[in-house]
């Protein structure tokens, strides 16, 4: 009888279900999008009901266009958007506020005031993040804030917190299972990532009642099944991880010094750093990469948080192109950017930085500036944002590394991918699957079901589809120096 592992891939434009075979080969896939709400200027909401009707609806689809049963899987691995907050009722499972998305800036206020009365270095030192409201803490405080009841709810421990993960499979489980696992935890300003649990120190800071808060699992444990009612059976869930640690073991960075960037919505470089959880000076995230058996692997992240958004707004707002992949051939109708110049902080600046009051910035426009200019200036800076923290990241590590491998929707342009090469000087990979982020989701669930007895048993069935390397040394100078200008201006400094 043939193995199949269903992955859940529940991203921040769409959610996705994709069927892998026991060889890590996609069978089927199915993608529903859902809106993004935008209540205030800098806030970002998603209907946590919609997130899991279309996420059921994205299931549904995928076994049927694998001519499979609910009854045929194997296990279920869920790879998630990160950060995001959801508060939900323990009784009825209905959410008492929309979930609160990574992007959004409304309690960056807030953060400052922590930062200023000196919580900052407590807070790396435990958790590896640097006090931001990209992470879920102060949405969790916010929203608790809104109402007294909401307020006095989570104090009787009548409330649930959770990431995306947790709330699908909370519903997946019709309440069973109250869960994280430790990547996820990792990014919640909550969890102490040296001695693995929620800290108390830090829930006392944000006035987080503890009850409030999911277990944290490892990211690869057979947690539980799926109730029957509703997909027809019940699954082993025996895989989690939040969509970058996912993307980290879907490329088989299992290596000390391994580094892969993916490039969504936003950008995600992560560096495998062992057993050791490394200290950033450059203002990038210790993280866990993930964790198997108890044993916990560390990571150095750098993210952007603009980048396939950046190519997304130009097809929205500005109406350039009508779809995402038409910006490639834009930028390619041109031969340079023509002077032009973005910086895309379209939501404040990320690694290094850290500035969450930046905003964007299109300059170097003359009468001779077209689309073609706009278009590659876009993707030279999502390119950019990415050779930052990767140089960032080197520092702190230590040592070079010898080759970016890279997945998401943008690793498929090829003009991309080679300006990354070019600015890095080193090889960029690309994987023949470049969903990794739901490949890492199933390894893990394959992994916590013994499908697979260890990480060296997944080496073979990871595939080379193209190594790009260094053409334009001389432009990418080029390039750099403009950025460097630019930025300089951009941060004032």
């Amino acid at each position: 009888m043939d193995t199949y592992i269903l992955a859940i891939d529940a991203g921040t434009t769409s959610s996705r279900a994709i069927v892998f075979d026991k060889n890590g080969q996609q069978i089927s896939m199915a993608q529903f999008e859902f809106p993004q709400l935008y209540p205030q200027k800098s806030w970002v909401e998603h209907n946590p009901i919609t997130i899991w009707e279309t996420q059921h609806k994205a299931i549904q689809k995928a076994l049927a266009n694998a001519n499979l049963s609910a009854t045929s899987i194997s296990a279920i691995g869920i790879t998630n958007q990160r950060e995001t907050t959801v508060v939900w009722n323990r009784t009825t499972g209905q959410p008492v506020y929309n979930a609160i998305v990574w992007q959004d800036r409304r309690t960056a206020a807030h953060c400052d005031k922590l930062e200023q009365n000196g919580y900052g270095p407590m807070i790396y030192e435990k958790t590896g993040l640097l006090l931001d409201a990209y992470f879920s803490a102060t949405k969790i405080k916010w929203i608790l804030d809104q109402d007294p009841i909401i307020r006095q709810a989570a104090e009787n421990d009548e409330l649930a917190f959770g990431t995306i993960d947790s709330w699908l499979i909370w519903n997946l489980t019709k309440g069973k299972h109250h869960i994280t696992d430790a990547t996820n935890a990792s990014r919640t300003l909550l969890f102490d990532i040296h001695n693995q649990q929620w800290d108390t120190e830090l829930l006392d800071l944000f006035k987080i009642p503890r009850g409030l808060l999911p277990a944290v699992v490892d990211s690869a444990q057979h947690i539980g099944t799926t109730d029957a009612s509703v997909l027809g059976a019940e699954i082993p869930i025996s895989g989690i991880a939040g969509d970058q640690q996912a993307a980290l073991f879907g490329q088989l960075c299992t290596e000390i010094g391994d580094v892969k960037n993916t490039y969504g919505t936003g950008c995600f470089c992560i560096m495998n750093t062992g057993e050791k959880a490394v200290q950033s000076n450059n203002r990038l995230l210790t993280t866990v990469g993930y964790r198997i058996h108890g044993k916990t692997t560390y990571a150095l992240e750098g993210s952007v948080f603009i980048a396939g958004a950046l190519v997304q707004w130009l097809r929205d707002q500005l109406g350039m192109i009508q779809t995402a992949a038409e910006i490639e051939e834009l930028a390619k109708s041109v031969t340079d950017n023509g002077g032009v110049c973005f910086i895309p902080a379209l939501s404040g600046l990320a690694a290094p930085y850290w500035d969450p009051h930046a905003t964007g910035n299109l300059s170097g426009i003359t009468r001779d500036t077209n689309k073609g200019h706009i278009g590659r200036a876009a993707l030279e800076a999502i390119a950019l944002r990415t050779y930052e923290v990767i140089i960032a990241m080197e520092k702190d590590a230590g040592h070079s590394f010898k080759a970016l491998k890279v997945d998401g929707g943008a690793s498929t342009n090829n003009l991309l991918m080679q300006i990354q090469s070019d600015l890095l000087n080193k090889e960029v990979i690309r994987p023949k699957t470049t969903e990794t982020t739901a490949l890492g989701a199933a390894f893990l669930a394959g992994l916590g079901i013994g499908l697979w007895k260890d990480e060296k048993a997944l080496k073979d069935l990871w595939q080379k589809d193209h190594v790009f390397k260094p053409q334009s040394p001389d432009q990418a100078h080029e390039i750099l120096d403009l950025w460097r200008k630019n930025m300089s201006k951009i941060l004032n400094t």
